[in-house]
């Protein structure tokens, strides 16, 4: 009995989706991200940590992550004498994740195609363990 091969006409790595980068892959960054990217002018903290229903030190901590990687801009500043904190995307934020999101269009485009498919069609010789 043969090994399982690739279609010929899929290359090697064709499921290995190398845009899909860890950075945007957590749940929480998908979401921040997102809102970032939807809201161009950015979001105050208050209302990012709402829209993404994450805790004040969840979202900071992901926010860190988002800066270091130079995806997300931090402002510090103040309105009616309150302090406050301007997350906006960046340039480079906004280009990666858009790269990212396209990626994952092909992930679930691949993946409905698979599921209009029946599993029950296995070559000869294979049964189920």
């Amino acid at each position: 009995m043969a090994p399982l091969d690739p279609k010929p006409e899929e290359p090697t790595g064709r499921f290995a989706y190398e845009g899909l980068e860890r950075i945007f892959h957590e749940k929480a960054r998908l979401g921040i991200m997102t809102s970032l990217v939807t809201h161009s002018r950015g979001l105050v903290f208050s209302d990012l940590k709402d829209l993404c229903r994450l805790t004040d030190g969840n979202l900071s901590r992901h926010l860190q992550v988002l800066h270091e990687a130079g995806f997300v801009e931090i402002w510090k500043g103040s309105h009616k004498n309150r302090p406050q904190t301007l997350c906006r995307v960046t340039d480079e934020g906004r280009k990666r994740f858009l790269e990212y999101i396209n990626v994952l269009e092909t992930v679930v485009q691949d993946a409905l195609k698979a599921g209009s498919t029946s599993g029950a069609n296995l070559a000869e010789g294979w049964s189920p363990v």
